[in-house]
């Protein structure tokens, strides 16, 4: 099934998608690949907040966006390997079955599912600021997107067989 199929099939039945994922067996390649593109959809989003503070602050949007596009492709894979292996811990003692590529699994496919989420809340800060209730509607509502997908991922790579 095609990646943007399945990232939209997520948001109405995600353990379903999960398990489907699952089920194509242990690919290290393909669990990296989701979480450098949900890496970079979301350092994407990122970029109308920093032009907009480069205009009212007057500092300088290159290097912004240069920055952020570094925190987000060499810095957050490294903190989103530190969460899975911390899901998997905790999920491991709930869930004996767990596996650290099932967390793994769940966590980069649920971070590069939620990227549509994050790429809305980003036009948002753009044009209304982070204050706007509108943006911190979506940020919330990217956050709970985010963790549910997270937590029915790791509940559906952690079943017994």
């Amino acid at each position: 099934m095609p990646v943007s199929r399945d990232i939209a099939n997520m948001y109405r039945g995600p353990r379903k998608v999960t398990r489907g994922l699952a089920d194509m067996g242990v690919r290290e390649d393909r669990a990296i690949a989701w979480l450098m593109i949900g890496c970079f959809l979301v350092a994407v989003s990122r970029l109308p907040a920093l032009q907009r503070d480069a205009v009212q602050s007057g500092t300088s949007f290159q290097q912004d966006a240069i920055y952020a596009f570094f925190a987000m492709m060499i810095i957050a894979p490294l903190l989103f390997y530190l969460i899975a292996f911390i899901a998997f811990l905790i999920t491991k003692v709930v869930r004996p079955a767990a596996t650290p590529f099932g967390a793994r699994l769940a966590v980069f496919w649920g971070w590069l599912s939620a990227a549509p989420v994050a790429l809305f809340y980003g036009l948002l800060v753009g044009f209304n600021g982070i204050d706007h209730p509108g943006t911190v509607a979506i940020g919330a509502l990217w956050l709970i997107a985010l963790i549910w997908f997270w937590v029915s991922g790791l509940i559906e790579t952690s079943k017994e067989t």
